[in-house]
């Protein structure tokens, strides 16, 4: 039968343990909650993105386009981008931080030797040999190194997301250095024949057969063109630049544009579901609401009792060798830890917790939302811009068999100069025209990769 003297703090012991046990148990589930939302978002789109069967399968980003440059041109900025380093780094970083924290459940051995000198008395020597443990009764320091775990993990979807996103930005990079360079290579056909134009124009002139105004602007026309030109060659340069930057390079070595475009492959219908769970972002998310979760089971713990245990050897002596090799005194102590007030500080730690575990549901929220709406987006652009190369590429070919009906009407003088002019300057848009929305879909269609997580092997 328990003293009476130690029955409050008996009692009160009881209470805080139920206290703390009944509120860990009270708490919301969220990572079941957000495994709802995401199966929700794959049953309702399911059918809805089934929509692409026309092109061929890929399983990751790398396998939309073949090609040895781009091949290459992704191992290298996989392996020398600085940022993409950084996190390399903090991930090792964190990954000892993690290993360090595991000791805090394993046994800790301390050895020490002094010696001390007092005036009037011998040289005296202390060697000693401790050994303390803490026992994790309630499984908090287990839970703490799980969520540190779980932590790393998030963090390395999100490390895993960087690299997806930056062999996309080199994928689309890539393609639209050869887009400019087609604009280029377009703009100077189209300014090689205003220059012919503009002389033409000018001996019809000379020869009282045409008018100022049209003199006028056919200058305004090739003047124009110039300016685009230049233009279209420093919007080049800059593509080339960001390549570098993503390649981590401050040049790039023997690089050579592509003539033509490559082909893109992505198909939908042959992903067994389209539920997301490819996304790295979605599994950082996630992860990151274990990791709140198991750190808000341990801010409740915090309130328990905690059981430590510690042993001692110590030898005191006249000579250094005696002190270590004689006979230790040994000690031995087990010591029971109740926190019973400390201004709140513990329970506040806990309520902030339990926040940020439904903070980090909220994040995973707003993750998931902006992934249906990344991939929403980008199927609606694949329909609409193969719909317009379609329309684009008929009005192309329409155009130029108008243009050739143009050029023999004109030597035969059916029609008038400007109504052939008119007929090339719309060629030239719509092969302009054409070439751009090309690109655009190309490019669409690795943002389309990206959004359903194809990703780059790890």
């Amino acid at each position: 039968m328990l003293k009476r003297s130690f029955l409050p703090p008996t009692l009160l012991c009881l209470s805080l343990l139920l206290t703390a046990c009944s509120a860990s148990q009270e708490r919301e589930n969220y990572a079941d909650l957000a495994q709802s939302e995401l199966d929700t978002v794959s049953k309702s789109k399911t059918s809805e993105w089934q929509t692409m069967d026309n092109v061929a399968p890929a399983s990751y980003l790398t396998d939309l386009i073949q090609d040895a440059q781009l091949d290459n041109l992704i191992t290298n900025a996989l392996q020398a981008n600085p940022s993409l380093q950084k996190t390399q780094l903090t991930l090792q970083a964190s990954l000892w931080s993690i290993k360090s924290q595991h000791g805090d459940s394993l046994p800790s051995v301390e050895a020490g030797f002094s010696g001390s000198k007092s005036e009037g008395s011998d040289t005296s020597y202390k060697a000693s040999l401790s050994i303390s443990w803490e026992a994790d009764l309630w499984q908090k320091l287990a839970q703490s190194e799980q969520a540190a775990a779980k932590s790393l993990a998030s963090d390395e979807a999100l490390y895993q997301a960087s690299r997806d996103t930056l062999v996309a930005n080199v994928i689309k990079t890539w393609l639209a250095i050869t887009a400019k360079q087609h604009a280029i290579e377009i703009e100077q056909k189209r300014l090689a024949l205003l220059e012919a134009n503009e002389k033409l124009i000018l001996k019809r002139f000379k020869n009282g057969l045409g008018t100022l105004e049209e003199m006028d602007e056919s200058r305004t026309s090739t003047s124009q063109s110039k300016a685009d030109l230049i233009e279209y060659k420093e919007d080049l340069a800059i593509e080339i630049r960001n390549l570098q930057l993503y390649l981590g390079e401050t040049s790039l070595p023997s690089f050579v544009t592509n003539a033509q475009y490559p082909a893109v492959s992505l198909s939908l219908h042959d992903f067994p579901q389209q539920n997301l769970q490819r996304r790295p972002d979605l599994k950082a998310a996630y992860l990151a609401i274990e990791a709140a979760d198991l750190s808000t089971s341990v801010a409740y713990k915090d309130m328990l009792p905690s059981i430590s245990l510690s042993a001692t050897l110590s030898e005191s002596a006249a000579s250094p060798s005696a002190a270590l090799f004689g006979s230790p005194i040994w000690s031995l102590l087990a010591q029971i830890t109740q926190p019973l007030y400390q201004g709140g500080q513990l329970k506040a730690a806990a309520e902030i917790a339990k926040l940020e575990t439904a903070q980090a549901y909220q994040d995973y929220r707003d993750t998931l939302l902006t992934a249906v709406n990344e991939v929403e987006n980008t199927l609606g652009q694949e329909r609409v811009l193969s719909q317009q190369v379609r329309h684009i590429t008929e009005a192309l070919a329409s155009s130029q068999k108008n243009l050739k009906q143009y050029e023999k009407k004109y030597r035969t003088g059916l029609v008038e100069l400007n109504d052939l002019i008119s007929a090339q300057t719309t060629a030239f848009d719509l092969e302009a025209q054409l070439d751009d929305l090309i690109y655009q879909h190309l490019s669409n269609r690795v943002d389309l990769g990206l959004a359903l997580g194809l990703g780059v092997k790890s």
